[in-house]
């Protein structure tokens, strides 16, 4: 478990006979994103709520540190190292941003004069200090998740549950909110965070999960699960019907699209395999007007793993012209 913020085996958790967590293992190297993904009821939030001792695993789960600490054991110093950010915002809209901070801070046991400079700096880093004075009732949606994640900040702590945070967000409140998670991991922090917005793991995440009837159905870096599905292809497309008629005859392989002129060649979207084809081109004197690869993205994987809909989000398959 050297240099894992997060390391979790046999993780369980039932409610009657229904096994919302069967037996998964979870590890998380510090300063890393990890993102959890899973259809809606796959156990992603009971799996936050247990690793932020929210609440406990079943009994014969194996051992879970967080922290470096055993929650069995050691339940209160994990706590100590951690914050959360749940799917519903913790702020109180009835006091001002600046008192929200300062309550987080008195929860912590800051004393007034430090608790009154990191709600400074806090309020400044996260572009709040124009509203400190606000109640948090008037804040936007985007503003309030900022909020959120700045109260969770007042601890210091070195591991962060962030449980869907970008939900109900307009796109520009998506993307600054990535931003804000990308400079945490840059002062060293460590990211657990569950999505339904397949983009933001793609874009985010060091390493993916998914999460499917309460075990994992796969794990590895965003690239890594892309390759799992099949589908890439190669896209030659030709302008002049003798071109087309000629490329077709020599790569038998392909599938042809008489009418657009486009011949496709299955392609693990890898860069020798890329190079391979370009030769190959090369060789036989055929020269496309358009040259498209086309992988599979991570709306392909979490539908091709989990057999349900897949949220609507708007993945495009990665192009490279040519």
């Amino acid at each position: 478990m050297t240099n894992l913020a997060i390391a979790a085996y046999g993780l369980r958790k039932t409610y009657g006979d229904k096994a919302v967590l069967d037996g998964i293992d979870l590890t998380v190297p510090e300063g890393t994103i990890f993102s959890l993904l899973g259809p809606n009821g796959a156990g992603k939030t009971t799996a936050v709520k247990i690793l932020s001792t929210l609440i406990s695993p079943d009994a014969d789960s194996g051992q879970i540190r967080v922290g470096g600490h055993d929650l069995s054991t050691q339940a209160q110093a994990a706590r100590a190292a951690i914050g959360v950010t749940g799917q519903f915002s913790a702020v109180d809209g009835l006091i001002t941003g600046e008192e929200n901070m300062l309550l987080m801070a008195d929860l912590h046991h800051l004393s007034k004069n430090e608790g009154r400079r990191i709600t400074a700096e806090l309020l400044e880093r996260f572009d709040l200090v124009e509203a400190a004075k606000k109640p948090a009732s008037t804040y936007s949606g985007g503003m309030k998740r900022r909020l959120d994640i700045a109260m969770t900040l007042v601890g210091s702590p070195r591991i962060i549950f962030l449980d869907e945070p970008t939900t109900g967000l307009d796109p520009r409140s998506r993307h600054n909110m990535w931003g804000i998670i990308r400079e945490l991991v840059t002062d060293g922090v460590t990211v657990f965070l569950t999505t339904q917005y397949l983009e933001e793991a793609d874009e985010l995440a060091d390493r993916i999960a998914v999460l499917h009837d309460g075990k994992l159905a796969a794990e590895g870096t965003a690239e890594e699960l892309k390759r799992l599905i099949p589908g890439g292809h190669i896209r030659l497309r030709f302008t002049a019907p003798a071109d087309y008629q000629h490329a077709a005859s020599t790569l038998t392989e392909a599938t042809r699209n008489d009418e657009a002129l486009t011949l496709q060649l299955p392609s693990d979207g890898s860069q020798r395999e890329l190079r391979s084809i370009l030769d190959w081109l090369d060789t036989a004197g055929i020269e496309a007007d358009e040259l498209t690869l086309h992988t599979p993205d991570l709306d392909d994987v979490f539908f091709a793993l989990t057999a349900t809909a897949v949220p609507t989000q708007p993945n495009k398959p990665k192009e490279a012209a040519r």
